[in-house]
């Protein structure tokens, strides 16, 4: 079987940690081409996987011969670059949040039903074996009614593992368009949506810059959702938890607690109404600081859809419901009252 062509566009962290190894160690993928505006660093790559480099996406799309790319670009470039990927014909997994506004979210949507193409979006958080594990004790009824959740995740900010460190596009609002909420936030919206399998109606957030200095965008952000069957809970994103990552979730239910990551030696504890403790070892979660899971899945499972021609399990519509999330927590932090989530 021909392997599948793939680009790599930015090659700031997440593309050197996480796409590019795991493009590079699926049997599937050959990795033709990289691109970032700063020459040295395409050419690092390239060197590094046996690629062509290039400094100039545009040229990129038009010249290489590939059958998909991941964009690992700052935000504001998502959609774009996106949309200029699908109408050149290639399959596209983008990084969250996928864009800035519902509008550009349409315009990725649209761009790869127009083009037949795969759209994928990056919500790693899906695949991570303690969440996996309770979507399913929540679809079995193993918890009963859920009643509550609180998620939260938050570290030291990007500046202790993004390429350019604090001078990088993370603190510059017209590049990142949003800050913790963007960078962590969607994620647990993403995976409240997933396990609870249900949309989120309602949300009141409270979304500030208190712990960075010298810039806009959000470090701290507090939201209430509800969900349309009246299920509510917390969502905390933060760049201000200097001292060690918290990328937990703990589900209330009627019959049992779910805590997600939240313990140091087992990701998923059950603590069921009768007393009884359930203890699950299924490998941590991947995290910025060491260890954790050795792959994402998510480069495995966008490059299985194009191979099986399967819709990816965060396509565009997915991405876009999720995004649609911390937007309304913005308006509602902007406006100060309970903001509706389109859907």
């Amino acid at each position: 079987m021909a392997k599948l062509k793939v680009a790599v566009i930015g090659c700031g962290s997440i593309a050197r940690q996480r796409h590019l190894i795991e493009y590079d160690a699926n049997p599937n993928v050959e990795i033709t081409a990289v691109c970032d505006i700063v020459e040295e660093r395409a050419e690092e790559m390239a060197q590094t996987y046996g690629a062509k480099a290039y400094t100039d996406y545009k040229q990129l799309l038009e010249t290489e011969n590939v059958d998909a790319v991941s964009i690992c670009l700052p935000n504001y470039l998502h959609a774009p670059v996106s949309i200029l990927a699908l109408n050149a014909g290639k399959h596209v997994l983008c990084e969250k949040p996928m864009a800035t506004s519902s509008e550009e979210a349409e315009n990725m949507i649209q761009a790869a039903k127009e083009n037949g193409k795969k759209l994928m979006i990056g919500h790693n958080q899906r695949f991570v074996a303690s969440h996996q594990k309770a979507k399913q004790l929540i679809e079995s009824g193993e918890t009963g009614k859920i009643y509550s959740f609180r998620t939260t995740f938050g570290h030291g900010g990007p500046e202790t593992w993004s390429a350019d460190g604090r001078e990088g596009w993370f603190f510059d609002k017209e590049k990142a368009f949003i800050g913790a909420m963007g960078d962590l936030g969607v994620h647990k919206a993403d995976l409240m949506r997933y396990l609870l399998g249900e949309e989120f109606s309602e949300v009141a957030a409270f979304v500030e810059t208190s712990a960075k200095g010298d810039t806009d965008v959000d470090d701290n952000a507090v939201c209430v959702l509800k969900t349309q069957s009246g299920i509510i809970g917390t969502l905390a994103a933060s760049w201000a938890y200097n001292a060690k990552e918290d990328n937990s979730t703990i589900i209330y239910g009627e019959k049992a607690i779910l805590r997600l990551e939240d313990d140091p030696k087992y990701s998923l504890v059950v603590q069921y109404a009768t007393g009884e403790v359930v203890n699950y070892e299924l490998g941590g979660i991947q995290t910025n600081e060491s260890g954790g899971q050795t792959t994402t899945h998510v480069i495995d499972h966008f490059v299985e859809s194009i191979l099986e021609d399967r819709e990816p399990l965060i396509n565009g519509e997915e991405g876009m419901k999720s995004l649609e999330v911390i937007l309304g927590a913005l308006e509602s932090s902007a406006t100060r009252k309970i903001s509706s989530v389109k859907g």
